[in-house]
C-alpha cells in the first residue's frame, strides 16, 4: 500500500492518468516509474503537490572582509577551501536504506524567482542521503536486479522542489538510460558527474532539456569546445566546477561563454588557452591549471585565484587580473614569475582589491605598491620581502591581517597600522626588530626569529602575547591596557629591566599571568604589580634577588631558583608557599594576610626570617639549621594560629626560642627531632594543649628530661610520643607505658637503652591524681574501679630496630586493652615474646632471628609476621597459635626450622587462616 501510494504521487506530479482510470491504462507508466525508484535505490519517493518558497539566499560576495577569528593554524594557505559541494562517489555505496525522495519535481515558476535562488543553490553544504548501491535488495523490491550505475538524488532542507544528482560508475551502454531520465525530469537543478566516464558525451545529449540546472559539476576524462558552447542552452546555470580534466584539443582555445553564470571554477586540469567570457560571473578560480594563456572578459568579477598556475607568465596575469575593475580578492600565490610592475599595475586598476595572497613569488618585493584598500596580505616565503618593503604596506591602513612568515631576508618590521588584527612572524632568521601600533591588535604569533632582540607593541586589544625561546630578545616594551598573560620562557637574554614592563606604571595594567621560566640572565627580580595573580621564575638559576609586592599573587614557582638569597613576599595574596631547594637563601621577609601553609625545608642557611602570616597554620622549617631563636619568636608573636610546626635539625634554635612557643595557643604537632635539646621544660610550660611530640634522634636527652611526663602530669592531651633513636633509658620508657595512660602511638624504634618490655601489675592510678599521673600512695579502691581507671589508650607500639631488646612480656593482668599493633622487626636479640592481648590485630616479628620461645593469647590477632625467625620450631609456632582464632595471614618465609612441607596441622589449630607465606609454598 506504501508503495502504491508513493507511485501515485508520482503519477500525480508527472501529470498521468487519475485514481479512477483502469489498472490496463497505467500499467505501462507505473512499470517505468518503478524502475526508476530502483535505479536510484530509493524505497520511498513523491513529487510535491504544492510549490513551497525556498528560504533567502546566502549573501553572494564571498570575498568580503575577512572573519575576525583568524585560523592560526592555516597560516600559508592562501585559501581556505574550495567551492567544490562535498559529494564524493564513494558516499553513494554505503547508504541507509531509508534515505528521501528520489526526485521531487516542481511546478514551473516565474523565471525571475528561479534566478532569485542562484546564489542560494550554490552555497548548498546539508549532507546528502546516501543511496543503496545497486544489486542490493531493497525491503521492498526484493529480487529486482539493476547493477548497471550508479545514482544518487537527493533533495536538501528548504529546497524540495528541485531534484540533486549524483551520477558515477555509469557504462557508456547506459548513457542513453540517464540521457532519457534527463528528459523526464527536467527540473534537476544540481548534477554532479564527476568520475563518470563520458561524462561530456551524456551532457551533450541531455543538456538541451536541464533549463533548468543550476550547478553542474564534472570530473576528469576530455572536455572539448563543443561541450563549453552547449553551456549556454542551461540559461539558468550560475555554478560550474570542473576538476582533473583536459580542456579543448590542445592546440585551440577554450572559452567559457555564459551570460548567467556567477562562479566558475577549473582546478587542476590542462588546457592551452582558457578564455572566460561571462558577464555576471562573480567568482574565478583556475587553481593548479596548466594553462599557458588566459583571457577574461568578466566586468563583474570579485574573486581570482591563479594558486600554482606555473605556466602563467607576468604578463598573462596581468592583464587577466586588470581586466577585472571590480575584483576584490586575488590568489596568486607560487606563481613564481609574478613582478612587482604587476603588482603596481593592478593597485592602479583594482582599486577595491581587499584580499591579496603572492606567497611564495620570489620576484615581488612589495615596495613602492599602494593597495589602500587592503585588508588581508599574505607574503609567505617572499625572498624579496625586506625592511625597505614596510613602507608600502604601512600604506594600507585598512590591513586587518598579514602574514610574513619564512621571508628570510627580512630584518625588522616596524607598523603603525590602525585596523591590524593578526600578523604572523615565523622563521625569520635575519629578523631583529619589532614595532607595531594599532590599538585592535588582538593576535600576534613570533617563532623561530633566532636574533630578534627588540619588541615594542602597543595595542588596546591584545590580550595574550608568547615569545617563547627567543633566545636573543633583551629589550621589550609593552603598551597594552588589556594585556593579560605572558609567556617569555626560554629568552635567556632578558635583562632585570623587564620588571618594569610587568609592574604598575610599565604598560600591562591588567596583567594577571607571567612566566619567565629558564630565563638565566635574570638575576635580580623585583615587581610591583597590584593585578599579578600567577608568576612562574622556575629555572632562573642566576636570581640571587626576589623581591615581589603583588598583593593579588595566589600562585608562585620558584623551582630550581637554586642560587637565591635573598627574598621578599611583602605583601602577597599566597595561600601557601613552598620555597623547595633554596641552599643559598639567608634572608627571607613575608607578608601574607591569606596564608595558612608555609614551606622552608631545605633552606640550610636561612638565619633571619620575618614571617608575618596571621592565618598561617603550617610551618616547616626543617633543616633550617641556623634559623635564629628571634626569628622563631617574631613568627611565633605574628603567626598565633600555628597548629603544625616542625623544626627538626633547627640546630640554632634553643631555650629562648622554644619559651615562646606560649603565643601558640592551637599548637597540636611540635617536631624537634635531630636537635641537641638537653631540656625540655619550655616545651612542658608553653604547650599544654600539645597532642604530638616528636623527639626522634634527640641525642642529648637523658631520663630525667622526661619526668614531666610521668610525674607531674605535663602535656595531658598527648596522644602521640616519637623517642626513636633517641638516648632513653629503660626505666624512663617503663614508667612512661605505665602512668602516660592517654599515649596511643609510641615510637621506640632504634631505642639502644630499651632491653626488655615487661608490662608487670603495678601500673600507677588514683582517683585522686591525673590519670597519667602516679601518686606515692594510692587509697584502697574496688577492683573494677581499677580496672575502669587503668585502662591505657595505647594502641600502636613501634621498636622496630631496637638492637639491645631480649624479652617483650604483656600478661593478662595488665590493662593494655586498645593495643591494636605490636611491631618488633629487626630486633635481632630478641629472644622471647610473651602477649596476652584481647584486642591485638598485628603483630610484625620479621627478621627477629634470635626468636626462640613465642606465646601468644590475642583472639583477634589477624596478621602474623615471621620472616627470617630462624630459631623458631614449628612446635613453638603451633603451640602460640593455638590461641589465635582469628588470624588469616601467617608469614613463615625464610624460617628454616619450620619445616613440615604441609601446612594442613596449623590449618586444625587456626582454621581462620587464608594466607601462608613461606619458602616451601610456590
Amino acid at each position: 500500500m506504501a508503495d502504491r501510494g508513493r507511485m501515485k504521487g508520482v503519477e500525480g506530479g508527472e501529470g498521468g492518468s487519475g485514481a479512477g482510470e483502469g489498472a490496463e491504462e497505467r500499467d505501462g507508466e507505473a512499470r517505468e516509474e518503478l524502475e526508476l525508484a530502483l535505479s536510484l535505490g530509493r524505497r520511498g519517493w513523491h513529487l510535491p503537490a504544492a510549490r513551497r518558497e525556498p528560504p533567502p539566499p546566502p549573501a553572494a560576495m564571498r570575498w568580503t572582509m575577512p572573519p575576525h577569528s583568524w585560523d592560526h593554524d592555516a597560516a600559508g594557505s592562501s585559501r581556505a577551501a574550495t567551492h567544490v559541494p562535498p559529494l564524493r562517489c564513494r558516499d553513494i555505496w554505503h547508504g541507509d536504506n531509508d534515505a528521501g525522495g528520489a526526485i521531487e519535481g516542481a511546478e514551473e515558476g516565474d523565471e525571475e524567482d528561479e534566478e532569485g535562488d542562484e546564489d542560494g543553490d550554490r552555497d548548498l553544504q546539508s549532507k546528502r542521503p546516501k543511496v543503496r548501491g545497486f544489486g542490493e535488495e531493497s525491503p521492498q523490491h526484493s529480487g529486482v536486479n539493476a547493477s548497471f550505475f550508479g545514482l544518487e538524488s537527493t533533495h536538501f532542507p528548504g529546497s524540495d522542489e528541485h531534484g540533486h544528482f549524483k551520477l558515477s560508475h555509469c557504462p557508456e551502454n547506459e548513457l542513453d538510460f540517464v540521457v532519457d531520465i534527463c528528459h523526464r525530469y527536467q527540473n534537476v537543478t544540481y548534477l554532479n558527474l564527476s568520475g563518470v566516464p563520458h561524462a561530456e558525451l551524456l551532457v551533450m545529449e541531455a543538456i538541451t532539456c536541464l533549463r533548468h540546472l543550476k550547478t553542474l559539476i564534472m570530473g576528469k576524462g576530455q572536455l572539448g569546445e563543443a561541450f563549453f558552447q552547449l553551456l549556454s542552452e542551461c540559461p539558468l546555470l550560475t555554478t560550474l566546477t570542473v576538476s582533473d580534466a583536459s580542456l579543448g584539443s590542445g592546440i585551440q582555445e577554450v572559452t567559457v561563454n555564459h551570460d548567467g553564470l556567477r562562479e566558475l571554477q577549473i582546478l587542476k586540469c590542462r588546457a592551452l588557452r582558457i578564455s572566460v567570457r561571462c558577464s555576471q560571473l562573480q567568482i574565478l578560480s583556475l587553481r593548479r591549471t596548466g594553462m599557458a594563456h588566459v583571457s577574461l572578459n568578466c566586468p563583474q568579477l570579485v574573486e581570482l585565484d591563479f594558486q600554482s598556475c606555473h605556466k602563467l607568465s607576468d604578463n598573462a596575469i596581468r592583464q587577466a587580473a586588470t581586466a577585472c575593475p571590480l575584483l576584490a580578492s586575488l590568489d596568486m600565490s607560487s606563481c613564481s614569475c609574478v613582478t612587482d610592475e604587476t603588482l603596481r599595475e593592478i593597485a592602479n586598476s583594482c582599486p577595491n582589491l581587499s584580499v591579496l595572497d603572492a606567497s611564495n613569488c620570489p620576484n615581488i618585493s612589495f615596495e613602492s605598491v599602494r593597495l589602500p584598500m587592503l585588508v588581508d596580505l599574505r607574503l609567505l616565503s617572499c625572498e624579496g620581502i625586506t625592511s625597505a618593503s614596510m613602507a608600502a604596506i604601512a600604506y594600507s591602513r585598512l590591513l586587518e591581517a598579514l602574514q610574513l612568515d619564512n621571508c628570510s631576508l627580512l630584518t625588522s618590521v616596524s607598523l603603525d597600522l590602525p585596523h591590524l588584527k593578526n600578523i604572523s612572524l615565523v622563521h625569520l632568521r635575519k629578523f631583529a626588530e619589532l614595532t607595531l601600533r594599532s590599538p585592535v591588535l588582538s593576535y600576534i604569533k613570533v617563532s623561530r626569529c633566532s636574533v630578534l632582540h627588540r619588541v615594542s607593541i602597543t595595542s588596546n586589544a591584545l590580550q595574550k602575547l608568547v615569545l617563547q625561546k627567543q633566545e636573543s630578545l633583551s629589550s621589550l616594551s609593552l603598551l597594552c591596557n588589556n594585556l593579560i598573560d605572558v609567556d617569555l620562557s626560554d629568552c635567556e637574554s632578558l635583562t632585570n629591566a623587564v620588571c618594569e614592563v610587568f609592574s604598575d606604571g610599565g604598560g600591562c595594567p591588567l596583567l594577571r599571568s607571567l612566566i619567565l621560566d629558564n630565563c638565566e640572565s635574570l638575576s635580580t627580580v623585583e615587581l610591583n604589580s597590584s593585578s599579578m595573580v600567577n608568576l612562574s621564575l622556575a629555572g632562573c638559576r642566576s636570581m640571587t634577588l626576589l623581591k615581589l609586592s603583588c598583593p593579588n599573587l595566589q600562585n608562585v614557582n620558584l623551582d630550581g631558583c637554586d642560587h637565591l638569597e635573598r627574598a621578599s613576599f611583602c605583601p602577597v595574596g599566597l595561600e601557601s608557599l613552598n620555597l623547595g631547594i633554596c641552599p643559598k637563601l639567608s634572608d627571607l621577609h613575608i607578608e601574607a594576610p591569606k596564608m595558612s601553609l608555609l614551606e622552608l625545608k631545605g633552606c640550610g642557611v636561612l638565619s633571619q626570617a620575618s614571617i608575618n602570616c596571621p592565618r598561617l597554620t603550617s610551618l616547616d622549617a626543617s633543616f633550617c639549621r641556623k634559623l635564629m631563636d628571634d626569628s622563631l619568636s617574631q613568627t611565633a608573636e605574628a603567626c598565633p594560629l600555628i597548629e603544625n610546626l616542625i623544626l627538626s635539625s633547627c640546630l640554632s634554635i634553643d631555650l629562648n626560642g622554644l619559651s615562646s612557643l606560649h603565643c601558640l595557643h592551637k599548637l597540636a604537632l611540635l617536631d624537634l627531632s635531630y636537635t641537641f635539646l638537653t631540656n625540655l621544660k619550655p616545651v612542658f610550660d608553653s604547650c599544654p594543649q600539645l597532642k604530638i611530640l616528636k623527639l626522634s634522634a634527640c641525642k642529648y636527652l637523658s631520663d630525667s628530661s622526661l619526668d614531666a611526663l610521668y610525674r607531674e602530669g605535663a602535656l595531658p592531651m598527648l596522644v602521640e610520643l616519637d623517642l626513636s633513636y633517641s638516648s632513653i633509658g629503660q626505666t624512663a620508657i617503663e614508667e612512661l607505658l605505665s602512668c602516660c595512660t592517654n599515649l596511643v602511638n609510641v615510637n621506640l624504634n632504634g631505642c639502644t637503652n630499651l632491653h626488655q618490655l615487661v608490662c608487670g601489675s603495678d601500673d600507677c592510678s588514683s582517683g585522686d591524681m591525673p590519670v597519667d599521673v602516679c601518686p606515692p600512695d594510692s587509697a584502697p579502691v574496688r577492683s573494677e574501679e581499677i580496672s575502669e581507671r587503668s585502662d591505657r589508650l595505647l594502641e600502636v607500639l613501634n621498636c622496630t630496630g631496637c638492637p639491645n631488646i631480649k624479652k617483650v612480656i604483656i600478661p593478662s593482668m595488665t590493662t593494655y586493652l586498645r593495643l591494636s599493633k605490636i611491631n618488633l622487626n629487626l630486633s635481632t636479640n630478641l629472644k622471647e615474646v610473651d602477649l596476652t592481648c584481647s584486642n591485638l590485630y598485628t603483630l610484625n616479628l620479621s627478621n627477629c632471628s634470635s626468636l626462640e620461645v613465642l606465646k601468644l593469647d590475642c583472639p583477634r590477632l589477624t596478621n602474623l609476621q615471621l620472616l627470617a625467625c630462624t630459631m623458631l620450631q614449628d612446635e613453638e609456632l603451633e603451640s602460640a597459635l593455638s590461641r589465635c582464632s582469628a588470624l588469616e595471614i601467617l608469614n613463615v618465609h625464610s624460617c628454616p626450622k619450620i619445616n613440615v612441607l604441609d601446612f594442613s596441622r596449623l590449618r586444625v589449630v587456626c582454621p581462620s587462616l587464608k594466607r601462608i607465606q613461606s619458602s616451601l609454598i610456590t
